[in-house]
């Protein structure tokens, strides 16, 4: 069964640090009763259902406010790396991509396929991305190579295997800028192109940046995009100015800086960053291998440095956490008072929300304690 009937209250009288503000549970989904993990989360465009793609190949789906099970979507035969919903043109389809070559869409009504690509034998398909200067363009990182289809006709139309020699862990078209197309990978390196026109490793690549270690996660901040954040395998953090092809910050040491900021606990990985537009401001993510997170603001312009955490999620999972839906710290993200949901290598799935005191509430699912598992303190692979 997948969602909760019977919860369970425990008190945790914590005294809170005056920078955090504590999160607690609201309800915790055990996505199944077997040795599987959550993924990634990611929302539908008007935040009424999310997605959740699991280690055995399977993407469920939820509904956002309740987490009430809705339906399912099977089809992968090897690990998913990548969700993400359609755009509003769109808003019912949610794409795919995975370890067994293809790059599938489903229909989240019918819960049935509608479209699928392949990177050929033998290849994964890490990431992907949708843009292009007529919208019409699909990017993937297929092992070490770029490729490119128009989505509308299903034909390959492109494919770069020249500008990284090992996989490709990310490829994103920017914000605002749909023919410029950002790329990283584990040979340390990110690469911008230039996908208007004939698309090719020698005319069409901008410039290459060089991070110099293995690259797990990167987006954007900034005003108009143009700066970019980027999360290594090896837990450092730098920020990089596109336009200038420089290094805005690097913090080496990053792990250490936020965990010499949380004096209740301290960072053994990070899990994402999340930057508020509106706002300008960013954070970067950090758990434990226990299962409490912490969002840490990064100052990275005249001064750089990574503070207190000023939002602290705990006392919802047993082990690591893979993905962060959420909010910025001191606010919901509807109008249910949800701070946000994460889900880790525990199977479980956490809703957040703020009880506005300074003890930490925690509802536990009956359910969710009813799977006695045991595991790995060591992390998954992390592409």
């Amino acid at each position: 069964m997948d969602g909760a009937e019977e919860m369970d209250i425990e008190q945790q009288q914590q005294k809170l640090p005056n920078t955090s503000k504590r999160f607690g549970i609201k309800n915790s989904i055990q996505t199944n009763f077997h040795d599987d993990y959550v993924f990634q989360i990611v929302p539908k465009n008007d935040w009424t259902s999310m997605a959740v793609s699991l280690s055995t190949n399977t993407i469920k789906l939820y509904s956002l406010a309740t987490g009430q099970y809705i339906g399912e979507c099977n089809g992968h035969s090897s690990t998913i790396n990548q969700i993400t919903f359609s755009g509003t043109s769109s808003p019912h389809v949610l794409h795919s991509c995975s370890s067994d070559g293809t790059l599938k869409a489903w229909d989240t009504r019918s819960f049935q396929q509608v479209f699928s690509v392949s990177g050929g034998p033998s290849q994964e398909i890490f990431s992907f991305s949708f843009g292009g200067a007529n919208h019409n363009l699909l990017a993937a990182g297929c092992n070490s190579q770029i490729l490119f289809w128009d989505w509308r006709t299903k034909r390959q139309v492109a494919c770069l295997e020249e500008s990284h020699t090992e996989d490709v862990t990310q490829v994103h078209f920017i914000p605002g800028y749909d023919d410029r197309l950002i790329s990283a990978s584990v040979d340390g390196l990110m690469c911008l192109f230039d996908t208007g026109g004939d698309i090719n490793d020698d005319e069409q690549l901008i410039s290459v940046l060089n991070v110099g270690t293995s690259i797990g996660k990167v987006g954007f901040l900034g005003e108009k995009n143009q700066k970019l954040w980027c999360l290594t395998h090896i837990e450092t953090l730098s920020v990089w100015d596109l336009k200038d092809e420089t290094t805005v910050a690097s913090f080496e040491d990053a792990r250490s800086l936020a965990s010499k900021s949380w004096m209740a606990d301290s960072v053994d990985y990070f899990v994402d960053c999340h930057y508020s537009v509106e706002e300008n401001r960013f954070w970067v993510i950090g758990g434990t291998n226990g299962g409490s997170l912490g969002y840490f603001p990064v100052s990275y312009k005249e001064t750089r440095t990574i503070g207190p955490p000023e939002a602290v999620l705990c006392g919802g999972h047993e082990g690591i956490i893979r993905s962060v839906l959420s909010g910025v710290p001191g606010e919901t993200m509807d109008n249910h008072g949800i701070f946000g949901w994460t889900g880790g290598e525990d199977g479980r799935l956490c809703c957040w929300l703020s009880d506005g005191s300074d003890t930490c509430q925690s509802w536990i699912s009956t359910l969710a304690l009813k799977s006695e598992k045991t595991r790995k303190k060591s992390r998954h692979s992390p592409y």
